[in-house]
């Protein structure tokens, strides 16, 4: 899809419309709006069954020899390591795979073999009471099924664009996947009363058959658009043999983006559990005091919760819809790694100055639409001048095993500096200021590592 040949052509209405978020040419308007449909399926199919994960595992709770028990809180807290553990398997099976098939039947056999699973979590637990190893199972296997399929939609993506058209095109494409995210809430949500807890599963898995239709479709589309048929074939060669892991090791700026993730995953996690104590803390001293309204704590916290939900989407989505592609036009994608940290400094910063929890959610509403916005479209947008196998193979080990390393690290943060050394959220917070300071270390190498791979150039929009 050379951008020579669409700048000759004159831009429809479809490129004319969806300029009004960015810097969209002649041509380039119906394949960057199949992305975004796409992608908003997929978060979609992932929102229907995301509730469904504490439903099942919360309430499951595990005897342990000597009369002791795991509840499902403590269970969760624990599966990042557990997932970070089974992303060695994984990934290693994700590039074997993929060196034998083309990217169409990759995308295919992994996107078939969870809608698989979904109907067999369907059949497994119609008719009976959800028990705790569904609940663990399911929990588990969540953990893999978010990251690989979004994972797998961005190395897509990062595959049909070159590096200038995916900085004007990401934010398109990844406003598709924020308004996929919110619609998928509502849809589980007025689901479960009427039909129960297991029927989203298969709503999920026709979703899922969508995406492949669209997948399909965008890549026979692509490869028909194809300057040359040396380039088709190219795009349909299988990978590789090296795996993941294997060049992310072997390559700087590929361990340099991972090193990222987790440190993004590792403070976001921290703070998360941060915001938590301390609205846990205010609900029980409201009812406490008599100033819960006739509310429990748990009803509260609920309230709450859902509230800064819908506030944080409705930020992500105008970030993503009006703010990336400029920031990307105006600073680079390098540079745009800087905006996270500095959010996050100024949100954990209120944090240790004014532990008050109308500020904190406001920080934190700001901190998490920033990065599920901007920080998680330069982090795809890093991988645009990489080598094919980097978009599919690396960019999974990313996505997956780094990504749940940040949670198991602040798993291990938690039991040791909160419960080991007593420390309260106040102090946490200091602990999270030093985590973000090392973060910004590793954000200016990368981004050094992006100039130089990138030459420096920014979209030229002219």
């Amino acid at each position: 899809m050379p951008t020579a040949i669409a700048q000759e052509q004159p831009r429809g209405f479809l490129d004319r419309l969806l300029s009004l978020t960015g810097d969209v040419r002649a041509g380039e308007g119906l394949t960057a709006l199949l992305m975004a449909i796409n992608g908003f399926l997929i978060l979609a199919a992932y929102y229907v069954i995301r509730p469904l994960r504490d439903a099942f595992l919360l309430p499951a709770h595990l005897d342990l020899p000597g009369g002791g028990i795991l509840t499902g809180a403590e269970i969760k807290q624990y599966t990042g390591g557990i997932l970070a553990a089974l992303f060695l398997i994984v990934i290693p099976a994700y590039g074997a795979l993929a060196s034998r098939v083309n990217r169409i039947k990759l995308i295919n056999s992994v996107t078939l073999f969870f809608v698989l699973n979904l109907i067999g979590f369907y059949i497994a637990g119609s008719g009976a009471p959800p028990t705790a190893i569904l609940g663990i199972t399911f929990y588990l296997w969540m953990g893999i099924f978010n990251v690989m399929v979004v994972a797998q939609f961005w190395a897509l993506a990062n595959d049909i664009y070159t590096q200038e058209e995916g900085k004007r095109l990401f934010a398109i494409v990844g406003f598709g996947a924020s308004s996929g995210a919110i619609f998928g809430s509502i849809v589980i949500k007025n689901l479960v009363k009427p039909y129960g807890l297991f029927v989203p599963m298969l709503i999920s898995a026709a979703i899922l058959l969508i995406c492949l239709a669209f997948s399909n479709y965008i890549n026979a589309r692509e490869n028909a658009k194809a300057a040359a048929v040396k380039a088709s074939r190219a795009a349909e060669a299988p990978l590789g043999r090296e795996g993941g892991f294997q060049l992310v090791l072997r390559e700087k700026y590929l361990l340099l983006i991972g090193l990222l993730t987790l440190a993004v995953q590792f403070v976001n996690t921290n703070g998360n559990y941060i915001l938590g104590a301390t609205l846990a803390k205010s609900a029980a001293d409201a009812v406490a005091n008599g100033t819960a309204g006739g509310l429990t704590a748990d009803k509260i916290i609920t309230a709450f919760s859902a509230d800064m939900d819908f506030y944080q989407n409705i930020l992500v989505v105008v970030i993503q819809l009006f703010l990336v592609a400029r920031i990307f036009k105006w600073v680079g994608v390098g540079a745009s790694l800087f905006i996270l940290p500095l959010v996050a400094l100024t949100s954990y910063g209120i944090f240790v100055a004014a532990p008050v929890l109308a500020l904190i959610r406001l920080a934190k509403i700001t901190e998490n639409a920033t990065d599920y916005s901007l920080q998680n479209t330069a982090r795809r947008a890093l991988f645009l001048p990489t080598s094919r196998e980097a978009k599919y193979k690396a960019l999974q080990a990313v996505e997956t095993f780094f990504w749940r390393s940040g949670d198991m690290l602040s798993a291990i943060a938690t039991l040791v500096i909160v419960q080991g050394m007593q420390w309260s959220a106040q102090q946490f917070a200091i602990f999270n200021l030093v985590m973000v300071v090392l973060w910004l270390f590793i954000a200016a190498a990368l981004a050094r590592e992006n100039k130089r791979l990138t030459g420096g150039h920014n979209v030229n929009t002219n």
